[in-house]
């Protein structure tokens, strides 16, 4: 009985040295040399083989230190309820899987930053989604959440940024950033993120898009679309880029092709012979960005650029720049790629918007929806019940006469005050009330205009109003129709003594811009297509 007590006792010893050196140490001193064939213990022995000795005993001062460290290292007095699951009293009542649970839910703070560069600091925890992030920052902020809210990656040093897709894990992306970079999270609009599911035919032109087997009949832009998110066929991408060279200043215009397996390019002409392709990049382990001055900053053709960076922290020599002739063709390819490389995720993205991994989910945030032209309806309140106008016709006298209703109730209004210049406080009123409207920008330049449109998304009916540069008594407003940004003059005209705003030539008169663009929300009148999303520059 005495063997097999010392016999357990050593294996005991070994368990314990495995866990803790001092253990080791402690053990040693009680056992002497182990056999590496001892049988492995009972559990009720492990507590026995690391007791102190007796109160009373005298040892040596090397006994006294190790029984000070055990008195240290002694955990406090909580009963074991499973005695059988510990293998040590060194070792953690924890599992491993816990611990790194509680260690992916460790809090870090980040820094976002909006488009006027004021920034707001957020607690998080490791694993938030880029989602998750514009759904806080919509709370705090009490903004409407019509689902286009966007987090951007922006890369000063090599003057590039890119959609963080609403599934990205945003500690990651953080994570592949330099220590003495200066890069930054943005939150803002961008209304074109998930627009090619509503309206792929802006998004995929006849002329770029073929197929790698033979279709019968025509195909349309949703069947492209299906194709993408499919992985058994995939339509290809094709047309001319130029290519920044390894390691020189200088750009070359080649032939591209976007397949599944990479992006490629051909050797002689337009050939897609296997013969004449040569691999340029894959979009499994780089992300695409989009370059807004690559002109001035890369030297570029056009200022349509984009490239590719790998996801692990490179510099500018790392970069795959590309740039494209024109928005709608790099649209195109930015688009094609984003679909290619994350799949039926984007789709799940756009389908359901608040299913997240930290919290703000679909139960805990109310949705609210934004004002769209599906959302208004001409009313008439004339009678002792309202009604719906369902007929164009007469929803169009109703608005106009309502126009005119609301600009005599202006001029009564601000000119019934009594006094010689209440006629002239009226007009200038009138002339500045859209001031303190989100959709006004006071003096911007053309290009800084379209700069705003094109970061917010080339969505039809995307606008701003701003003051004119040629003609400082003038407005004109920008938007944005067919992937292409407009620009229409909104002239001033006077009337008996008091100063109107016209699209026009005068044929639809308003008192101040805000009733122009709230009647042009509702009506086409000379524009291309209704106002829908104003941009604005918002504040954290």
């Amino acid at each position: 009985m005495t063997t097999s007590l010392q016999d357990g006792q050593s294996a005991a010893g070994r368990a314990a040295a495995r866990d803790s050196p001092l253990a080791a140490q402690v053990c040693g001193a009680a056992q002497g040399r182990g056999d590496a064939h001892d049988l492995a213990p009972a559990p009720w022995l492990h507590a026995r083989t690391l007791l102190p000795p007796p109160d009373g005993t005298r040892g040596c001062p090397a006994d006294r230190r190790k029984k000070k460290d055990l008195d240290v290292l002694e955990m406090p007095s909580i009963p074991n309820p499973f005695p059988e699951l510990c293998c040590s009293p060194f070792t953690s009542v924890l599992s491993a899987d816990l611990f790194s649970l509680e260690n992916s839910r460790k809090k870090q703070v980040i820094k976002v930053y909006s488009e006027d560069e004021t920034s707001r600091a957020l607690d998080v925890p490791s694993d938030i989604t880029a989602r998750d992030v514009c759904q806080l920052l919509i709370l705090k902020n009490h903004y409407i959440d019509d689902h286009s809210w966007t987090l951007f990656e922006h890369l000063p040093h090599i003057g590039v940024e890119r959609t963080i897709e609403d599934h990205e894990l945003v500690i990651e992306v953080l994570s592949s950033w330099g220590i003495e970079e200066e890069n930054k999270l943005y939150f803002r609009k961008n209304y074109a993120k998930y627009e090619f599911f509503k309206n792929p035919v802006y998004f995929f032109p006849e002329h770029m898009v073929s197929f790698a087997t033979e279709t019968n009949g025509e195909i349309s832009p949703t069947q492209i679309l299906q194709m993408f998110l499919s992985s058994s066929t995939y339509p290809e991408i094709h047309g001319f880029l130029h290519a920044k060279e390894q390691g020189k200043k200088s750009w070359k215009k080649v032939y591209f092709f976007l397949r599944r397996s990479g992006l490629y390019f051909s050797t002689k002409g337009t050939s897609k012979e296997p013969r004449h392709l040569q691999f340029f990049t894959e979009f499994g382990n780089s992300d695409i960005y989009v370059s807004p001055a690559g002109k001035k900053k890369h030297g570029a053709p056009t200022n349509y650029g984009f490239c590719f960076k790998p996801n692990k922290a490179g510099g500018p020599r790392d970069l795959k720049m590309l740039c494209a002739e024109e928005e709608q063709s790099r649209t195109c390819w930015v688009t094609a790629i984003r679909l290619l490389k994350y799949g039926i995720q984007l789709y799940q993205n756009y389908m359901h918007p608040y299913q997240g991994r930290s919290g703000c989910s679909s139960q805990s945030v109310s949705p609210m929806r934004s004002i769209s032209e599906n959302s208004l309806v001409a009313m008439d309140f004339s009678g002792q019940k309202s009604r719906v106008i369902e007929n164009p016709t007469e929803a169009l006298s109703v608005a106009v006469e309502e126009g005119l209703a609301w600009r005599k109730k202006g001029c009564l209004r601000l000119g019934s005050h009594g006094s010689p210049t209440a006629s002239s406080q009226s007009s200038a009123t009138n002339m500045a009330i859209h001031r303190s409207q989100p959709w006004f920008h006071h003096k911007i330049s053309r290009d800084e205009a379209q700069r705003l449109i094109i970061q917010q998304g080339l969505v039809d009916g995307v606008f701003l109003v701003r003051d004119s540069q040629s003609n400082p008594k003038t407005f004109v407003l920008s938007m944005s129709h067919g992937q292409k940004i407009k620009h229409f003059q909104i002239i001033p005209v006077e009337d008996d003594g008091e100063m109107f705003h016209t699209l026009d030539d005068g044929h639809t008169r308003f008192t101040d811009l805000i009733q122009l663009v709230e009647f042009y929300q509702l009506n086409k009148g000379v524009l291309p297509c209704k106002l829908k999303h104003y941009c604005a520059r918002i504040a954290l």
